[in-house]
């Protein structure tokens, strides 16, 4: 059986959390150690048993795709771009560190909606605008989100934000661990699901 097949099979074998990790791809405004944060992280959603999405890109998102493949995870990227030579020579994003890229073709404004409605949960770890963008998608689609706080940008501004005009239907998990901010988020999504079967 080739490694792809086995990778495929792997992926569809069961059902799993799809843990987003969004991210600044510029990491030049993040704390020092963000990479570190972001590879804890990626191990994590390993450890839980779940599948890494992200936008494809460079960075914090990045950073988690390659602690992942590194432990033998799953890692799927969703791309701006039409195409894999778009993907390559008009927005210079990565290819390797994932099992699946899709080419959605929307840009990144579209990217943005279809990754984070493809996820279970979001984790915001530092972060710019694009961020922000994916984390208000999360935030009005009322999708579990994990703030990964001190890592800086937006990931920092979140709460404070929220504090003036918060909206309290979704879930919003606040922590400075890394590891223990993913097993928070596992631990939120196996209740939610519990409560979903029983109303079913």
């Amino acid at each position: 059986m080739t490694k792809e097949k086995q990778t495929m099979e792997e992926l569809f074998r069961e059902p799993r959390y799809k843990i987003c990790v969004s991210g600044a791809a510029d990491m030049d405004i993040c704390c020092p150690n963000i990479k570190d944060l972001a590879h804890e992280v990626g191990k994590e959603i390993v450890a839980q048993s779940c599948i890494l999405l992200t936008g494809a890109t460079t960075g914090v998102p990045y950073e988690a795709a390659k602690a992942v493949k590194e432990a033998n995870g799953i890692s799927i990227g969703f791309s701006p771009a039409g195409s894999k030579k778009e993907h390559i020579k008009r927005y210079n994003l990565p290819i390797d560190n994932f099992d699946l890229i899709v080419y959605t073709g929307f840009d990144y404004v579209g990217r943005d909606l279809i990754l984070t409605k493809s996820a279970d949960a979001v984790i915001i770890i530092c972060g710019r605008t694009g961020t922000l963008h994916e984390f208000a998608i999360a935030f009005e689609t009322r999708t579990p989100i994990g703030v990964l706080q001190g890592s800086g940008g937006t990931a920092d501004i979140i709460q404070p934000v929220l504090a003036k005009g918060y909206r309290p239907k979704t879930k919003i998990i606040y922590d400075t661990d890394p590891t223990k901010l993913v097993q928070r988020m596992i631990q939120l999504l196996n209740k939610e699901n519990k409560i979903w079967r029983l109303k079913k």
